[in-house]
C-alpha cells in the first residue's frame, strides 16, 4: 500500500477544525467576487475543485447557483454534506482526484480556491495533470477561477514570518521553512490538532508559481485571456495588482 502523501493525512478528521482557521473566513467576499465575474448568471454549472468543507459550494448554492464539489478527503466531503444537509441545500459533493477527472466539457466555470490541490502535489508534472484535468472538465469558453501561491512573495520575505504573523490564533502552525530557489518549494513542519484530540506532526512542502509559469501552463492547455491579481483574503478584486507583497495570487483564465 502506497504511504499517504503530506496533504492526505492532513485533511484526514480535520474538516470540522478545518473551518475556524483565519485563513477560511473570507467565503463571503470571495463569493461577492465569483458572483460578479459571473454577471450573476445562475444558470452556470460551477465545478469546485477541491472544496474541502464545501464552504464556497455551499454559500453559492445558497445564493442559487447549481454547484458540484470534488475532493480528495472523505473527511473533508462529510462535513461539506453534513453542512448542505443541515441547510436543506441540494448540492452533489463527489470523492475525486483533480489529476483524474470524469468529466468532459461538462461545466461552465471552475473554481479552486485556498490551494486546493493545485501546488500541493509532489511533483510539477503532477500539479500540472491538475490544471489539464480542469480544462478538460469546461466547455469552450468556460472561465477558471483560482489562487495559488505567489512565487515572487518568497523572493523578498520570510515565509515563516508570514505564516505566524498570520496564524497566531490557529490550531495549525507552521515552522522550520525551508524555500528552495532551484525549485520554488516551500517545506515546512506543519503542526496540528484534528477533530478527536490527535496531535499531528507533517513534514510538508509546496510550489510557488511565478506568474508567466501560470500563464504559460494555461496558456498551452487552451486558455486564452489570463489575468493575475493580488488575492487578498475574503476581498477578491481586479484592482488589485499583483505585487512581491502578496503571498497569493488570484487567476482568472477563460478558455478557448
Amino acid at each position: 500500500m502506497n504511504k499517504k502523501q503530506w496533504y492526505e493525512s492532513l485533511f484526514e478528521g480535520y474538516g470540522q477544525t478545518y473551518d475556524s482557521e483565519s485563513f477560511t473566513q473570507g467565503t463571503i467576499g470571495e463569493c461577492d467576487f465569483i458572483e460578479q465575474e459571473l454577471n450573476f448568471n445562475k444558470s452556470l454549472k460551477i465545478l469546485d475543485v477541491g472544496c474541502g468543507t464545501g464552504r464556497h459550494s455551499v454559500e453559492l448554492t445558497r445564493r442559487g447557483y447549481k454547484i458540484t464539489g470534488i475532493d480528495l478527503s472523505e473527511s473533508m466531503l462529510q462535513t461539506a454534506r453534513d453542512k448542505a444537509k443541515s441547510e436543506n441545500l441540494d448540492i452533489e459533493f463527489k470523492k475525486h482526484d483533480a489529476r483524474n477527472l470524469p468529466f468532459d466539457k461538462d461545466y461552465d466555470v471552475a473554481i479552486m480556491l485556498c490551494e486546493a490541490g493545485f501546488p500541493l502535489m509532489e511533483t510539477d508534472e503532477m500539479n500540472f495533470e491538475i490544471l489539464k484535468n480542469v480544462s478538460r472538465s469546461l466547455k469552450d469558453k468556460a472561465k477558471f477561477i483560482f489562487t495559488t501561491l505567489n512565487g515572487l512573495f518568497p523572493l523578498y520575505h520570510s515565509v515563516e514570518k508570514f505564516m505566524t504573523d498570520n496564524s497566531m490564533n490557529d490550531n495549525a502552525t507552521y515552522r522550520s521553512n525551508s524555500f528552495d530557489l532551484m525549485t520554488f518549494r516551500d517545506h515546512n513542519v506543519t503542526e496540528f490538532t484534528d477533530d478527536f484530540g490527535n496531535k499531528k506532526t507533517l513534514d510538508c512542502n509546496e510550489r510557488y508559481y511565478v506568474p508567466s509559469e501560470i500563464t504559460w501552463l494555461l496558456n498551452s492547455i487552451g486558455f486564452y485571456k489570463i489575468e493575475i491579481f493580488g488575492a487578498r483574503l475574503g476581498a477578491f478584486t481586479r484592482k488589485n495588482r499583483l505585487t512581491t507583497e502578496d503571498f497569493e495570487m488570484l487567476v482568472i483564465a477563460e478558455k478557448g
